[in-house]
């Protein structure tokens, strides 16, 4: 903090579906004497209805979401709120949802991992006007720029869309299609078409196999094989 900036207080609303996790999380920042916690919000609706009456100076903002994710619920803080600070938070695979996140629009993205350590310099950085990845995300950003021809995925999951992604993620976590469509407020047969759409995408050839990889990925991280 500079002596320019010294005696102001930066605002926060922490966005995770999990009351304990917010609460570590509050925790942490409140240690920090120009930092204060004035919201916590589980879902897009809670964001949304908390930023219609408030304006904090970040929102640090979790990936699993209560009938969302935090891709689409940044999609929908830029389109209604323009510029406000963004730094996202997940535990999910950051070469999967970093660039995700900042072609959103974030600011910035850490993993969970590393927020004991990191999150409040992550947090300065985004409050500075500056974007936050980690050193591996910074280098494949830069790899991809001096190779803009090569649109090539490393991974067949790496294809999805940022929608599929987000169906697949609640595939994995135990929802059927009724229940996606409801938490996404979305058609069933939307769904079923993401849902089709996936499985041709991973060269999946049953619902079975669809719920077995989804979880598979949800609960360990592995990644869908195309030779499956």
């Amino acid at each position: 903090m500079t002596q320019k900036d010294k005696g102001k207080m930066y605002d926060i609303l922490i966005v995770d579906d999990h009351p304990i996790v917010r609460k570590g999380i509050r925790a942490l920042l409140e240690q920090e004497a120009d930092f204060r916690v004035v919201g916590e919000a589980a879902g897009r609706a809670e964001v949304l209805t908390f930023l219609r009456q408030a304006e904090p100076s970040l929102i640090l903002l979790d990936i699993s979401l209560q009938g969302s994710d935090g891709i689409e619920v940044t999609k929908a803080i830029r389109a209604e709120f323009g510029t406000m600070p963004i730094l996202v938070v997940s535990m999910h695979d950051e070469s999967l949802y970093a660039e995700r996140a900042l072609r959103a629009g974030a600011n910035g993205y850490i993993m969970k991992q590393e927020m004991a350590d990191n999150v409040v310099k992550a947090m300065r950085q985004v409050l500075g006007g500056k974007i936050y990845v980690s050193d591996n995300i910074r280098q494949k950003v830069l790899r991809d720029l001096t190779q803009p021809h090569s649109d090539i995925r490393t991974t067949p999951i790496e294809r999805l869309s940022d929608r599929e992604l987000e169906v697949f993620r609640l595939i994995g976590e135990g929802h059927g299609t009724r229940q996606i469509a409801e938490m996404l407020n979305l058609s069933i047969k939307t769904i079923e078409t993401y849902r089709a759409h996936i499985k041709e995408k991973l060269s999946i050839k049953s619902a079975a196999e669809l719920a077995r990889s989804a979880v598979s990925w949800v609960e360990g991280g592995k990644q869908p094989s195309s030779e499956t």
